[in-house]
């Protein structure tokens, strides 16, 4: 990955991790003004970047930089989450202290994450037949379930002629996570899925992303019910089954699916091993080309 899209990640990471601070030092300062429900929806999101989303940011965005292509696929990933993530900060949680901050750090993980993908050379991208059945398979049913869950909400909602239930425990006029899973990630989910079982370049570059977009997302909704129990709310525990089936899910399908880059007939490689590999040969091939002709001229 090129130096400057990785340290445009590093540097979002950064400000992500002093803002995460910040709001679990104060969160009383930065959070305080908002509902219960997205207090607590903050704070968990605040432990995710400071103990978890920064310190993987910048381990990937290093061995990118040093050439691990398995690290630039997942790091297009966390930038993507951590763009949906300020999104829903910059438009949701009250103009405060962090304002800005939180601007700063959309503005760089969108550059990052663009640049980063434009700079990927999907065209030596191969993964085992099996693996892309299963990442397919397992991508395409997750944005099926994500959509039908907010479906299930919003429908009601408008038949009934109410506001959003979900963005009143809020005190937003509409939920920022339905708008864009519903606008973008969904779309974009299903399009990764259909184009990798496909075998289009652009489902290899994106399948690894996007599994690690969905193992982020789950993470802070696995953590809010434990905020809100630890603050003295009601607790949201009916998510913890399902959204821990879907991260579990999620692991397993990316290791399985990683495991296989570069490879064309099941056989794993990483980029270096394949580069190294394919010098080997052009150097073998040398002498033995000079071989044939110094024997032909000796005939």
């Amino acid at each position: 990955m090129p130096s400057v899209w990785a340290g445009l990640a590093i540097a979002s990471t950064v400000l992500a991790a002093a803002g995460g601070i910040t709001g679990l030092l104060i969160p009383g300062v930065i959070y305080g003004r908002e509902t219960p429900t997205l207090y607590d929806s903050a704070i968990a999101q605040d432990l995710v970047s400071v103990f978890l989303l920064a310190p993987v940011t910048v381990v990937l965005a290093v061995r990118a930089m040093r050439g691990s292509l398995k690290s630039w696929l997942c790091l297009l990933g966390v930038l993507a989450f951590t763009v949906y993530n300020y999104v829903i900060y910059t438009f949701s949680v009250q103009f405060g202290p962090l304002f800005l901050v939180w601007v700063a750090i959309l503005g760089l993980s969108v550059f990052a994450f663009v640049g980063g993908l434009a700079a990927l050379n999907a065209s030596p991208l191969r993964f085992d037949h099996a693996a892309i059945r299963t990442t397919g398979w397992f991508i395409g049913g997750t944005a099926a379930l994500f959509a039908l869950l907010w479906l299930s909400e919003i429908v009601p909602d408008l038949v009934a002629g109410r506001p959003s239930t979900s963005a009143s425990a809020w005190n937003v006029p509409t939920n920022p996570v339905h708008v864009l899973d519903l606008a973008l990630f969904v779309p974009g989910m299903l399009a990764s899925a259909v184009l990798l079982m496909r075998r289009r370049q652009i489902g290899y570059a994106t399948a690894a992303a996007i599994l690690t977009f969905i193992g982020f997302t789950a993470m802070p909704i696995l953590l809010t019910p434990l905020v809100a129990n630890a603050r003295g709310h009601e607790a949201g525990w009916a998510v913890m089954i399902p959204m821990g089936v879907v991260l579990l899910g999620t692991v397993l399908t990316l290791w399985r699916f990683l495991r296989t880059v570069g490879s064309r007939n099941g056989a794993p490689r990483d980029s270096a091993t394949t580069a190294d590999s394919a010098t080997r040969l052009r150097e073998r091939g040398r002498p033995r080309r000079r071989l044939r002709r110094g024997s032909a001229r000796r005939r």
